[in-house]
């Protein structure tokens, strides 16, 4: 099978150039995906998009797990929207973190997600409408089932790396431990093997504020004109904070106010400072790009998610596979702190595995893995560089 890089224009920037998202239908019928929650789904369109050129070897496939609100758009710029730069463009592309001179790299929307592959605002088999709360219960594991069927499809056997942070970096943990011979190397970037009970405490409240919003209807909005705005807007205001540092909150806002040098005194005023405003702002956008009950199942695949749960143990969830582990973590990042890297990472070593442990110093949060690039890339490069020696010398 022929493998095309997306782009349709060279680069012209540092970017890959324009990207074309691309879909494929998985588990059609005769065959369908069994979910681990118990239900069933008979075909499954999943949107990606790939990036550079897969060797004669087929051996220099990398697949990037996006987190929790992220798309296949990972790099490069969509046809007609020269501001659609996708959310990792200054790690993937020539030269860069994830060389596409060197890698083909492969990254696609999750399960249940709203931006190509199928998901609760997609319309079920019976009746001919948008599924809504009656989309199946989904959890990381039908995720990676799903992505690891994209690659198969691909036409690549074993991929060089998989990565991914936050929810991306559970779906590396779970690709580990369900396929240990489809990857050579696995790097989990700020994230754990669980979630705590803070993490599952804030997701709670965005799903609240979700269910609470008098326009969710059940989750039957769609086709209504009308959406739970200012649910899904207060679920992503209250989501950021988590991704952020207190230090980089303060340098950033500290107590500045949006307008004048003088409070209004007025309740009404709901962005009287200027974290106020950014936080609102956060909520308008997400809005503008997400849908609820994709908010809801994917949240909740993430509370449900606990590797040594579902495997019988860290060390024998990791100790599955022969591939070459980097794991990083940052040293304000509250939403999954380096206290469950270095749990990740001691289950590798107690298995035996070829381990790479790295805590980084940053002032951003949980948000640092997509923000601080070039000391990642720097990290990273070799790495992967080192991985792919390894097994072609193997070969």
């Amino acid at each position: 099978m022929a493998i095309e890089v997306s782009a349709t224009d060279p680069p012209d920037d540092g970017s890959v150039g324009i990207i074309e998202t691309q879909t494929v239908q998985l588990f059609e019928p005769p065959a369908s995906l069994t979910l681990a929650g118990g239900g069933t789904l008979d075909a499954v369109t999943v949107a990606f998009e790939t990036y550079g050129t897969l060797s004669p070897e087929r051996d220099n496939a990398i697949f990037i797990c996006h987190a929790l609100t992220g798309d296949a758009h990972a790099a490069g710029r969509r046809v007609g929207d020269p501001d659609s730069l996708g959310w990792w463009d200054d790690f993937v592309g020539p030269g860069k973190g994830l060389d596409t001179d060197r890698y083909f790299v492969i990254c696609a929307n999750v399960l249940g997600g709203c931006q190509g592959t199928t998901g609760p605002g997609d319309s079920s088999p019976e009746p001919d409408s948008p599924w809504g709360l009656e989309f199946p219960f989904i959890t990381v594991d039908d995720i990676v089932s799903v992505h690891a069927a994209l690659v198969k499809h691909l036409g690549v056997e074993k991929l060089l790396a998989v990565i991914g942070g936050s929810l991306g970096g559970m779906q590396v943990l779970e690709w580990a431990a369900r396929f240990p011979d489809t990857i050579g190397s696995a790097i989990v970037l700020a994230s754990g093997a669980k979630l705590t009970a803070r993490g599952i405490a804030f997701n709670a409240i965005g799903r609240r504020a979700i269910l609470v919003d008098p326009n969710f209807n059940d989750g039957n909005y769609y086709g209504t004109g009308e959406v739970p705005r200012f649910g899904l807007g207060l679920a992503r205001m209250v989501a950021h904070l988590t991704y952020l540092s207190e230090a980089s909150i303060e340098m950033k806002f500290g107590r500045r106010l949006q307008d004048g040098d003088r409070f209004a005194y007025d309740l009404a005023r709901e962005t009287e400072f200027q974290v106020e405003s950014y936080l609102h702002y956060q909520g308008k956008r997400f809005v503008e790009r997400f849908d609820a009950n994709s908010y809801l199942y994917l949240t909740r695949a993430m509370d449900y998610f606990d590797l040594a749960a579902t495997h019988g143990s860290l060390p024998e969830a990791l100790g599955r596979t022969d591939a070459r582990y980097l794991v990083v973590s940052y040293s304000t990042d509250w939403l999954f702190p380096t206290s469950q890297s270095r749990e990740v990472v001691s289950a590798m070593v107690e298995a035996g595995r070829d381990t790479t442990f790295l805590e980084f110093e940053s002032p951003y949060g949980h948000d640092a893995f997509l923000v601080e690039l070039d000391q990642l890339a720097a990290v990273v490069a070799p790495f992967l560089e080192q991985t792919l020696e390894s097994q072609r010398g193997a070969g």
